[in-house]
C-alpha cells in the first residue's frame, strides 16, 4: 500500500482543510494524529496505529496543544499516561470556550 492509498483510506472529511496528496506520514504526523483523535472513527483510529508506532503516538499526544476532555481521557486510559503529564491538561485555558461550557 503506498502513502496515498493510506492517506486516502482516512475518512474524507479528516483532512477537508488540506490537499491529502500533499501530507507526509512522517512530517505531518502530529496533525494526522490530532485529526484522527478528535474527529476520527473507530476505524480511523485502527489505521493510525497501524501507521503509527505506540511510542510514536504517545510522544505525540503528550505534546498536542489542544485535546478535548473526552480525547484526553480516552489516551490517558489507553496508555495508562497521566492527564497532568500532557501539555493540553498543564496548559487549559482559564476561560473555557463557550461551546465547551
Amino acid at each position: 500500500m503506498n502513502i496515498n492509498n493510506q492517506i486516502n483510506s482516512f475518512s474524507p472529511y479528516l483532512f477537508w482543510d488540506v490537499d491529502p496528496i500533499k501530507l507526509d506520514l512522517i512530517k505531518n504526523k502530529e496533525q494526522i494524529i490530532n485529526k484522527v483523535l478528535e474527529f476520527g472513527l473507530m476505524k480511523d483510529w485502527i489505521l493510525l496505529q497501524q501507521l503509527y508506532s505506540e511510542d510514536i503516538i504517545r510522544k505525540v499526544v503528550v505534546n498536542l496543544r489542544n485535546l478535548d476532555k473526552v480525547t484526553l481521557s480516552f489516551v490517558s486510559h489507553i496508555y495508562k499516561i497521566p492527564k497532568s503529564d500532557f501539555r493540553c491538561y498543564q496548559n487549559n485555558q482559564s476561560a473555557q470556550n463557550f461551546w465547551n461550557s
